[in-house]
């Protein structure tokens, strides 16, 4: 039998390193009975505002994480644009029917951000005022969309995430999808100009498409107290069913910031510097969308 032959490897021909090796299920069960002790014997932490990062860590992101990667399939650009240290104001668009974009935006910083940036959202009154899912949303670090928070959050050095359209943009119907609606008096804009840190436009595509909003039972939102009640191709219709959003394919894209510091805190009070930047931060989102729709070949791949 003839000797097997050896070819020798060329320069750029390196082995490749063997493969990361997994945590065994040992592992995990012990990380597990570790965090389970931990919340049995109020072992962690919580800030002032409710924050509960050992609960989010290894509870609430572990549930998010197959949603980002398997159902939504997102892609994340220009996590270069989000500083690593110190205060900034994360801007993005709104929109799905229900707020998945913030959770997903909130994945895309802890895990794939090279330093592992935690994002606290600002939160509606409407969101606090539900029992159970704003206890939920404190324990997440949401905090209330005021402008007296968002500055104590960003002085802090935070990362902190707002969606100025609020629920016009989240509950527009489909026939508006990716459309930017009124980005309110600039509120946002006040608190980066007071505190000097930057602001980063983020736009998000494929929020849209999970749960399409056709219709608006208006004397049902009136009866229990929402901005809308959605009426989607699954919901009603499905019942329980119709509340699995559709896999659509995602992409989120932090765009380059932009400074505020050379402003000084005073302009937060010049109505005509706060329209300016609030404008300019609307037009970069609305051309970054444009600009992902397009690098999208389908609604669902």
């Amino acid at each position: 039998m003839p000797e097997a032959q050896v070819i020798p490897l060329r320069p750029d021909d390196e082995p490749l390193p063997p493969p990361a090796a997994q945590p065994g299920w040992d592992a995990e069960v012990a990380a597990g009975l570790d965090f389970l002790r931990r919340r049995l014997t109020g072992e962690y932490d919580t800030d002032e505002f409710g924050f509960d990062p050992d609960l989010t860590d290894h509870l609430f992101l572990p549930l998010l994480r197959p949603w980002f990667e398997r159902w939504f399939r997102v892609e994340v650009q220009g996590l270069e644009n989000v500083p690593d240290t110190g205060g900034a104001l994360v801007v993005a668009n709104h929109s799905g029917t229900v707020p998945v974009d913030a959770l997903m935006e909130t994945v895309a910083l802890r895990d794939h951000h090279p330093a592992g940036r935690r994002l606290r959202l600002l939160g509606a009154d409407l969101v606090f005022q539900v029992p159970f899912i704003g206890a939920l949303a404190r324990k997440l670090g949401t905090t209330l969309a005021c402008n007296e928070d968002a500055e104590r959050l960003l002085s802090a050095g935070e990362l902190v995430g707002v969606f100025p359209e609020g629920f016009k943009g989240v509950g527009k119907p489909f026939s508006e999808r990716y459309t930017l609606q009124r980005f309110g008096r600039g509120g946002f804009v006040s608190a980066a100009l007071r505190t000097g840190v930057p602001i980063v436009p983020c736009a998000i595509v494929g929020a849209e498409e999970i749960y399409p909003m056709l219709g608006n039972a208006k004397a049902a939102a009136r009866l229990l107290g929402l901005p809308y009640f959605p009426i989607t191709p699954t919901f009603p219709l499905l019942g329980p069913l119709g509340a699995v959003p559709l896999p659509s394919k995602w992409f989120i894209a932090f765009g380059e910031p932009i400074e505020t510091a050379s402003y000084g805190p005073a302009a937060a009070d010049d109505p005509m510097i706060v329209f300016n930047l609030t404008d300019q931060v609307r037009e970069t989102i609305q051309h970054s969308i444009y600009r992902l729709l397009l690098q999208r070949r389908s609604v669902f791949s």
